[in-house]
């Protein structure tokens, strides 16, 4: 049987969200001189960053979702000729997809590998973005096209009251972990944090988001916040790739209850945590604490092969008179 997963980690709303805080703290109000472009396959339009980004300054560093938006100086430019030009007001619109960073380095100092995008600031450090697999997006957007761009995505998460997210849940039939993960609903939640608040909730993954009960809905609600800020607080979950603004990876993986722990046991009760896909994405829950809908498929627990090392004693003998040790296999009793 085969079943289909898409890609095992994206940076989600706390790993963004720490991103974007550290170059709050480094880049804002530095102006753009130049950009100095490497593959593009993953930029919307390549000459429009290398027209319109010098001479623009960046003033406020956002999150969106799982996305970033530099909001960039709408004041006057000196354009590459040493003439001046009315900047427009625009964004950077940057996802990091499954491999990218973004962070600030000197100059003088090498390019790492997969380094795609260098923007020169007017204090002598380069803006950068590595992104080794290229699966991110960046696009230099006008006022009209962001404001466009940005209608498909749904309510933020942190900002979303009890009321209207318990009303979107239960009037949608689909299953809530693909609720959770619909973008167009709610916006930077995603595989991590979906299983996670699930857990937390006490609902199982499978489960319709219409016959949840409104106490349910409530208290995923609550619990999806709370993960949320946490996470953030630790600056995000490092599964493979994910480092923040200064390099440094985040610390919120150590709290995982259910995400990538199958059969491991469950903190609450336990019982091992098992795996299934629903909405084409492996999904971690406890089975006793997260009673499933009828039919669903838990996939079997990998085998682990664990050898361990054959314990020996010691037993002495006397043959002829004479002391002998022989080490024989120790059975386990």
């Amino acid at each position: 049987m085969c079943y289909f997963e898409s890609s095992p980690f994206m940076p989600e709303l706390p790993e963004v969200e720490t991103v974007a805080r550290g170059l709050r703290q480094t880049i804002l109000g530095r102006r753009i001189l130049s950009v100095a472009l490497g593959k593009t396959d993953f930029i919307d339009d390549p000459v429009a960053l290398e027209q319109n980004l010098p001479g623009h300054r960046i003033d406020a560093v956002e999150r969106y979702g799982k996305f970033m938006l530099l909001r960039l100086s709408e004041a006057a430019a000196t354009n590459g000729n040493g003439g001046e030009n009315t900047a427009k007001q625009a964004s950077l619109l940057v996802h990091l997809g499954m491999t990218g960073q973004m962070a600030p380095s000197p100059a003088e100092k090498p390019l790492e590998k997969h380094t795609h995008v260098c923007m020169l600031l007017d204090d002598g450090r380069e803006l950068r973005y590595i992104d080794a697999r290229r699966f991110g997006r960046i696009a230099y957007l006008t006022e009209a096209p962001l404001a466009e761009e940005l209608t498909r995505f749904g309510a933020d998460p942190l900002e979303i009251s009890k009321e209207e997210f318990v009303k979107r849940i239960r009037e949608r039939r689909a299953r809530i972990k693909a609720l959770l993960l619909d973008q167009g609903l709610l916006r930077g939640v995603g595989n991590i944090y979906a299983d996670e608040s699930l857990w937390r909730a006490k609902i199982h993954p499978a489960q319709l988001g219409a016959k949840l009960r409104r106490k349910q809905a409530e208290m995923l609600w609550s619990g999806l916040q709370e993960i949320l800020r946490k996470a953030i607080a630790m600056r995000g979950s490092s599964i493979s790739d994910f480092l923040d603004a200064e390099g440094e990876p985040g610390e919120y993986q150590r709290r995982h209850r259910a995400y990538g722990r199958e059969g491991k046991g469950c903190h609450r009760c336990k019982t091992a945590i098992r795996r299934g896909i629903v909405a084409g994405r492996s999904s971690y829950f406890c089975p006793k604490c997260q009673s499933a809908p009828r039919g669903f498929a838990v996939l079997p627990l990998p085998r682990r092969v664990v050898t361990a090392p054959i314990r020996t004693k010691q037993r002495v003998r006397k043959v002829d008179g004479r002391r002998l040790r022989k080490s024989i296999k120790a059975t386990s009793r």
